[in-house]
């Protein structure tokens, strides 16, 4: 064993001792170099990083249409576009950060997050702490706080695949085919938009990985002048965290991953996307039982049954007549998935169905329509669809026989209608990709990586809770916090002490449980009174206390 890491560590320095010379003179790296001219990947990161710690990041006020009040600070830090050509063509990641609020005695590094999606931002993180965000004020003493833009994202070489203003325009076909003829529509469609993305952005494409995006997070690790990562990831960001400890394992100090993707390579994206929405439809349900128990308050319907009839007569009606000649049934699901993702959502899409309902459809339309003056907005809506499709084409090979979508979409929809063919038609584009499209990486990590700290809530519906366990099984030393019959998305920033505290102990000591740990679930919603719902506001103090600022949820497509 001795031996072993006496000649794991006389490889770490010889490698790092060639990435420092090729650095310092690229044409020596044609001796590494394939014979089309290209590097291993993994010595273009390590020559990026090198690059990136010599450079730093030069910190400064950001710019102000960026939204971030002081002391908030942003900067850039140049990666290559690609790993295999370090000395190639470079894009600038924008990264953000605030200091550290404790002692310097307290301080232990910088915590670099993000939100998943993929296509989110991580970039409001460092907000967390000028908003005093009460869940991370312990955190907050011993770290700076890092966001940044993952590449294609916002200010990160951002891709396109259509115009934003055509993206958002509202009301789109109903994503539940009634013939032939509609599945024909919203393939050529999928198949448009694919187009769009290579004519708009196809430069960028091949590159929109996740084992890029953790090569990215490495660099980003260098210009801060870490020697090692403290790394909080949710959502697809678990992904991204999986990927990180597999390539970089012992550049790892902590890592939390919240609600977690199942990083399985046959399950990389086509299947993960089908068993989303089996899990939507379990969450979608335990929605509906709660508006039922509350029918007191919304009068929707005291069973499940009778909840799930009245959603289908609005759906029903605005197929037939849009809201507003602008919410049809694909603008009602992208409204109301709202609630089997989070339990903050299931107040307020309860109200709003409730004043539907009541004869007040203005309130649907006021929640949902797009609004066509927002420009920035809408392009940043466009951009985070954009790099969810990007990545998850690249990340894999898809199926490109329409008869298997068919078939599988068809058959999930059966029993599991809520979200499936939405779904579906979501992922379509990667079916006739223009890209290249990689295998998955093999996620797992058994030497060199220290203890992992794995939290997901058991009911999840955007990552099936068999994803944590996935992951778990493959980082060796790992530890999963369950929260047990829960599932809202996003775990870290619910109240829960059983698992606020772990979280805490965990960035504050490196120290996990001896064994796995299951807690109780975070406090279920509280419905208002009726005369607040009636209002479509609550004056329930339980609900700001439980449950995180919208800022602070994962990203999610």
């Amino acid at each position: 064993m001795i031996r072993n890491a006496a000649l794991a560590s006389a490889a770490t320095l010889i490698t790092g001792t060639l990435a420092a010379s090729l650095l310092l003179a690229p044409p020596a790296a044609a001796a590494s170099a394939g014979s089309d001219g290209r590097l291993p990947e993994a010595l273009g990161a390590q020559i990026a990083a090198a690059r990136a710690a010599r450079a730093g990041i030069d910190w400064k006020d950001c710019p102000a249409d960026w939204g971030f009040e002081k002391p908030i600070q942003c900067g850039w830090v140049k990666v290559p576009l690609d790993y295999a050509k370090p000395f190639g063509k470079t894009i600038d990641i924008a990264v953000d950060r605030i200091g550290s609020t404790g002692t310097k005695e307290e301080r232990q590094g910088a915590l670099v997050y993000n939100p998943g999606g993929p296509g989110g931002s991580g970039m409001r993180f460092p907000r967390r702490v000028t908003t005093k965000s009460p869940l991370w004020v312990n955190a907050s003493k011993a770290y700076d706080f890092v966001g940044f833009d993952p590449r294609g994202v916002g200010h990160s070489a951002p891709i396109s695949c259509i115009d934003p203003q055509e993206f958002v325009k509202a009301p789109k076909a109903d994503p539940v085919p009634d013939s032939e003829a509609d599945k024909r529509a919203q393939r050529k469609l999928a198949a448009e938009y694919a187009d769009g993305c290579k004519e708009r952005s196809g430069e960028m494409l091949p590159h929109m990985t996740t084992p890029n995006t953790a090569r990215d997070l490495d660099v980003i690790r260098a210009g801060l002048g870490e020697k090692k990562l403290n790394y909080l990831g949710v959502s697809y960001g678990t992904y991204l965290g999986g990927v990180y400890a597999t390539l970089f394992p012992t550049h790892v100090r902590r890592m939390i991953v919240d609600s977690v993707v199942d990083p399985s390579q046959d399950n990389i994206w086509y299947e993960a996307n089908l068993g989303q929405d089996v899990a939507f439809q379990m969450r979608w349900n335990d929605w509906q039982d709660w508006v039922a128990k509350n029918d007191a308050v919304f009068h929707l319907g005291a069973t499940r049954a009778e909840v799930e009839a009245k959603w289908q007569e609005l759906r029903a009606k605005a197929k037939a007549k849009p809201l507003g000649g602008i919410v049809g049934p694909a603008e009602l699901i992208g409204f109301f998935q709202g609630a089997p993702y989070y339990d903050s959502s299931w107040v307020p899409v309860a109200q709003t169905f409730a004043a539907w309902a009541a004869g007040d459809e203005q309130a649907l339309i006021d929640a949902i329509a797009p609004d066509m003056s927002d420009t920035k907005g809408n392009a940043s809506s466009e951009n985070g669809n954009a790099v969810y499709t990007a990545v998850e084409c690249a990340d894999a090979k898809w199926p490109t026989s329409w008869s298997k979508w068919d078939r599988d979409n068809t058959k999930l929809h059966e029993k599991y209608p809520f979200l499936t063919w939405s779904n579906a038609w979501m992922n379509l584009p990667c079916a006739t990709w223009k890209a290249k499209q990689s295998t998955p990486i093999a996620v797992g990590a058994k030497h060199g990586l220290p203890p992992v700290l794995i939290v997901q809530s058991e009911r999840d519906a955007a990552t099936p809770y068999k994803g944590a366990v996935e992951l778990h099984r493959r980082l060796a030393g790992s530890r999963l916090i369950t929260e047990k019959s829960a599932g809202s998305h996003g775990v870290t920033s619910l109240l829960n002490p059983c698992i606020n505290t772990r979280v805490d102990s965990y960035l504050l000591t490196g120290k996990v449980d001896a064994k796995d740990v299951t807690c109780a679930p975070h406090a279920t919603p509280v419905a208002p009174a009726p005369a607040a719902a009636k209002s479509l506001s609550s004056d329930a103090p339980a609900e700001s206390s439980v449950f995180p600022a919208p800022e602070e949820l994962p990203a999610v497509r």
